[in-house]
């Protein structure tokens, strides 16, 4: 596997840190939520934003 740059570790950092970011307050928002239709599209977020965080760790 080719070595990353340092300017693409600092890029996937700051890519995993806003993902993990939009995980975390989707969840929030989710346990928040009263609706279960709204709840359950903050549920959907949050796992996305987790996969895709995943995804990213997997270049590290």
């Amino acid at each position: 596997m080719q070595e990353i740059s340092i300017l693409d570790l600092q890029n996937l950092r700051h890519l995993i840190g806003g993902y993990e970011t939009s995980h975390c307050k989707m969840e929030a928002y989710a346990q928040q939520a009263q609706d279960p239709q709204i709840k359950q599209y903050f549920q959907k977020a949050a796992q996305s934003a987790l996969q895709s965080k995943q995804q990213l760790m997997q270049f590290l």
